[in-house]
């Protein structure tokens, strides 16, 4: 009996889909890491929060927020994928990267990188907000500060990827002309740090394992676990009594109550997210929010409450 291997038809070729996943055109939307886009759903945050959704004008700013910094957020995934190739070949599941499995040329690669990064700022300019086009700005240049260099120093590689997080929640803001609470602003920068160490402590656990599958982040080598775990408890409490106080201090009669019921899924958020860190799960953020369904419920729960709130 012929035995077939997965990704390939028998006697080893590679199967359609293989073969259709390696061509350039795919592999270099691959590389553009599209499942990373979901990161860019923050930027409906504060036009949600205000009560603006409602309003087509809003859902077209934000939608076209949303391609701008998907497209730029792919043009630094790129430069920096060029930039960790070597690193990432020698890695057990980062050498399969179209760009470090060689799918993608490294010129091309720079190339579309550049071109994106700075498309991105350029095409803001026809939305008419010079602010919406200086955030994005100060989003490619802190990211590629992060690729060239904060991503090997201890708390500035925590800081820059949750102010990147904060820059999107705030580019929504200012594309529709809502204002940003300190509510608003303190509790996405707690979920942001939340989020950010909840996956450098799964990283340093796959380590201590031994299940790193290759060279690991140079700021890996100056956490501690008991340091991470402590950052995460320290941003978690402060993230819940942060959102317990705007969630109490709403006005709007039975309107209110919507928003005090919000607390619960809320903290239930927090809990489920930190068990998911705990069991080590936490290395790749978008696959919880893709996979976990209890994390999926709650967060539905919490977005209609905080909806009815809101809008009702």
């Amino acid at each position: 009996m012929t035995s077939v291997v997965p990704g390939t038809g028998t006697g080893g070729t590679p199967s359609g889909d293989r073969r259709l996943r390696d061509t350039l055109p795919f592999a270099l939307l691959r590389a553009c890491r599209p499942r990373q886009w979901l990161k860019n759903l923050l930027v409906l945050a504060a036009p949600a929060a205000a009560g603006a959704l409602s309003e087509p004008r809003a859902l077209l700013l934000c939608a076209a927020v949303f391609a701008l910094f998907s497209a730029a957020a792919s043009g630094t995934y790129l430069l920096n994928d060029v930039r960790d190739v070597e690193r990432d070949r020698a890695h057990a599941r980062k050498r399969h990267r179209p760009i470090a499995a060689g799918l993608v040329p490294v010129p091309l690669a720079v190339a579309a990188g550049i071109a994106l990064c700075a498309l991105a700022p350029a095409a803001s300019l026809a939305l008419g907000e010079p602010l919406l086009t200086g955030v994005l700005a100060g989003y490619v240049l802190l990211t590629l500060a992060y690729t060239r260099y904060l991503k090997d120093i201890a708390i500035c590689d925590l800081v820059a990827v949750a102010a990147c997080h904060v820059l999107r929640a705030v580019a929504g803001g200012v594309a529709v002309g809502v204002p940003l609470t300190s509510w608003f602003v303190i509790v996405v920068s707690l979920a942001a740090l939340l989020v950010v160490v909840g996956k450098r402590e799964a990283e340093l656990r796959a380590l201590h394992k031994g299940d790193a599958g290759g060279p690991v982040r140079a700021t890996l080598r100056a956490y501690t676990p008991t340091y991470l775990s402590q950052t995460r408890t320290m941003a978690s409490a402060a993230m819940i009594v942060t959102y317990c106080l705007w969630a109490l201090e709403q006005d709007g009669g039975a309107q209110n109550l919507f928003h005090v019921g919000s607390i619960v899924p809320f903290i239930m958020f927090v809990l489920r997210y930190n068990l998911l860190v705990d069991r080590g799960v936490g290395e790749e953020p978008e696959e919880i929010a893709l996979r976990d369904r209890p994390l999926q419920v709650v967060l539905v729960s919490l977005a209609l409450l905080v909806g009815l709130g809101i809008y009702l």
